[in-house]
């Protein structure tokens, strides 16, 4: 006969572990001896030993009790729906590794491909990080807003990565968007910004500036993000405002300066 101790020993369990198998109903607790110690025979050894394998397959301690229970072919149905339960949750866990990993990658985490790599080539081009940062943020939220338009935007997004003007442009807004820059610098950069929007405007049509159609509360939404994150963009909208230009998202120019 066996102490608690020799028990744990034998069935590759903690003795923390018996007792709470006792509390828990799924093995018996013997009566004491005269010595006031409880004595186990090979019977618990066998039981404690199935509990461990079937707690360290996955089963819950809830289950084990009727897995105990059951004959062959009751064990056999059960054993199968636990099966497909730990397949089911292997693949969860596994879909969450592929979401953890991206996290090494940065901008993969939240982003789609191709808006990564519109991104990259932002920065391939010379673009100031700030101005790739601030339109990743803004890319977050529309991809998650309409997922289904992120392959038709980038398509827009291809064209004028393409155009020299337009890159010029963006390094503009690059200085734009320097925290440093005093009020003069932005007055100038301005000038510039609304210039090369004016002469895109006028060469491929108000549409080739912004054709995105983005839902109001949402332009609103993105537009609150840039101020809140670049101060001297709040200044900059002002400025271009004044210049015909309106919006930061969404640019539109205005009808007197058509």
């Amino acid at each position: 006969m066996l102490t608690i101790g020799e028990l744990a020993s034998y069935s590759g369990v903690t003795i923390r572990a018996v007792r709470h198998y006792h509390a828990t109903g799924l093995l018996p607790e013997p009566e004491r001896d005269h010595s006031g110690y409880r004595r186990y025979d090979a019977a618990a050894v066998i039981e404690v030993i199935k509990i461990r394998t079937l707690a360290q397959a996955g089963v819950p301690l809830s289950q084990v009790r009727g897995l105990q229970r059951a004959d062959q072919s009751e064990f056999a149905v059960a054993v199968a729906d636990i099966d497909r339960r730990l397949a089911a949750e292997i693949r969860e866990r596994q879909r969450h590794r592929q979401q953890i990993a991206k996290l090494a990658a940065g901008d993969h985490l939240a982003l789609p491909s191709e808006v990564v790599e519109h991104l990259d080539q932002l920065r391939a081009l010379g673009i100031h990080e700030r101005i790739v940062q601030v339109e990743r943020d803004g890319w977050i939220l529309l991809a998650a807003r309409s997922p289904g338009r992120v392959t038709e935007w980038m398509a827009r997004k291809r064209e004028q990565r393409a155009d020299r003007q337009f890159v010029e442009f963006y390094r503009t807004l690059g200085h734009a968007l320097d925290g440093a820059a005093d009020d003069l610098q932005l007055v100038e950069l301005a000038d510039e910004v609304s210039g090369y929007l004016t002469r895109m405007a006028d060469a491929q049509g108000d549409d080739y500036v912004d054709d995105t159609e983005i839902e109001a509360p949402l332009v609103a939404l993105m537009d609150r993000l840039v101020v809140d994150n670049v101060p001297p963009a709040r200044r900059l909208i002002e400025l271009l405002t004044k210049r015909g230009w309106a919006g930061w998202t969404k640019l539109e120019r205005q009808a007197e300066h058509r």
